[in-house]
Parts: C-alpha cells; structure tokens; sequence
C-alpha cells in the first residue's frame, strides 16, 4: 500500500507570508518521508467543510510546479480539476507540463466538477450536470488524443460534440509513458465509474463513506471493467481520508487499522490530509511509524 498527501487548506499561523516557505517545508518532509503522493485541490475559494470561502487558496498547477521543484520523489496532482476551470487542450498542456517539469512525475486527476458557488462567483460556465459529464468524457478523450502522437506534424483533429482542436500538438510530450496516469474522483456508478473503466488508470473514492459502500463500488468497477473488456487490475485504487495524529487525537496505531481496513477491500493507495500538517511533526511520524509498516501490504 502507498501513503499521499492531500494539502487542501493554506490557511496556516502567520498568515499569506510563511504560505511559501511552509508549503516548501511540508513538500521537502513528506517528500523525505517517503509519502508516494502529493496532491492540491484545483478550487479557488475554500470549501465549507474547511473553511470559509475567503481563506487562503492557491491555484492548483502553478502550486503543484512548486511543489515539483520541492521534492524529488513524490508524484504529483490535483484531487481533482473539475473541467469547468479550463478549455481542455490548454488543461491538458499544463499537466503535460508539469510531468516534464517534474521528471515525470504528474497524476491527471480529474472530474466533472460540483461546486456550483465558486463557478458563479468568479464567472466559470457551469452547465448542467448531464452537460459536464459530456465535457468530461470529451476532455479524456482529448487526453488520450493529444498524449497519443504529440510531436507529430500529422496529428489528426479532434471533433467532439462541445470541443474541436483542428491541430492538437503537444510538445514536448509527457515523459510518464504512456501518459501520466488518469485519476477520475467520485463514485458515481453509471457515469464516473464507467469512466474510469474505459478512459482512467486510477479511481479515487472517499473513505469517509464507509467500507461497506466503498467495497460495493469497487464491485461496480470491476463489472464496469468487464463489460468493457478492462483488466480491473490496471485500475489503481485510491481513497481520501483525514487524519489528525496529535497527543489528544488520533494515533498512530490509529491510522495502521485504517490503512489495513482499506487494503483488505482492495484500496492500494490512501491519500490522507491533516489539519495539522503545518506542524510538520505528522509528517514525519508518518515517515517514522506507518509508511515503512504499510509499504509491506
């Protein structure tokens, strides 16, 4: 099993000032750790759940082409862009260069995108969820499209229904061969889990939703899998969840039954955030005390 990092709130003690130094502290630790993942959330207001819309948020590529030149190991990625944020081909330019950037080292998370208040707040279009799953689908398409021949004076267009790329070059291409691996967040069976089965290399469920649900859509996957004619062993399996490792919360013996409990439904990688990951302490008792033990399941 592998251990990620979610970083998804810079709201941190000293305010936008330490937001670069700390976040450079927190990539050079995890990354030391030996934590397999580093990953932001693609917003631009906070979410609710975490905050208030108004606190500190960095924008996602150029956040995570910092953390590039930060660490040396880590992969890296969103979890996940909503396709609202931007055109397609310019999307798939800016994780193309993040790979190269980073020695190869770019996810591609992606998703329909769901937070309706940031889209009309900064002017994104939001269309109706039937309509972004369209531009979803198309956008993974486009993906596979553009990392399929992207030196060649040849390159054939592209003609989707919403998007058209007359001349979708891209270069320098991805040095993650074939392409950086393609995330799909969310647990919808009909639609996302169905895409992640025909288009996706790894899926990312929320572990907040209990073993027996995640268990019953990994089931969904596989026959999405089959139905398709998909080894469902190509899938990498991921989950979120949060972890708060502190004296008067949660331990570290904690954390290792959580991690077991998910390795035995098949999850193969669990990317947790800390409210706490400030303090640089969880990071490296990660490090310490679970990374080595559940690197042997």
């Amino acid at each position: 099993m592998k251990i990620g990092l979610q970083i998804p709130s810079f709201t941190w003690p000293g305010g936008t000032a330490v937001i670069a130094g700390k976040l450079a502290d927190i990539a050079h630790t995890a990354d030391d750790a030996g934590f397999a993942s580093i990953w932001v959330m693609d917003h631009y207001f906070q979410l609710l759940m975490l905050g208030q819309p108004e606190e500190p948020m960095l924008e996602a590529y150029s956040a995570l082409t910092y953390l590039a030149a930060h660490t040396k190991k880590a992969q890296l990625g969103t979890l996940v862009t909503g396709v609202i944020y931007r055109q397609p081909a310019f999307l798939i330019k800016q994780v193309t260069n993040l790979d190269v950037l980073s020695g190869g080292r770019a996810y591609f998370g992606v998703g329909a995108a769901w937070f309706d208040r940031e889209a009309v707040g900064l002017g994104f279009p939001f269309p109706p969820l039937k309509e972004r799953f369209e531009w979803l689908e198309e956008t993974l398409q486009i993906a596979h499209h553009m990392w399929g021949t992207p030196n060649t004076a040849a390159v054939q267009p592209y003609n989707g229904k919403h998007f058209q790329l007359p001349e979708p070059i891209c270069s320098p291409g991805p040095l993650s061969q074939p392409h950086p691996p393609i995330m799909l967040g969310g647990m919808g069976e009909t639609k996302t889990l169905r895409l992640v089965a025909q288009y996706g290399d790894a899926c990312n469920l929320f572990a907040g939703a209990g073993l027996d649900v995640l268990k019953h859509k990994l089931d969904v996957l596989r026959q999405h899998c089959e139905a398709l004619q998909r080894p469902f062993a190509e899938i990498e399996r991921t989950a979120l969840a949060t972890v708060h490792l502190a004296k008067d919360q949660m331990q570290a013996a904690d954390v290792l039954r959580t991690c077991r409990e998910l390795a035995d439904i098949g999850i193969q990688h669990v990317i947790f955030n800390m409210p706490n990951v400030h303090d640089i302490a969880p990071l490296q008792q990660f490090g310490e005390e679970i990374i080595p033990v559940v690197a042997e399941w």
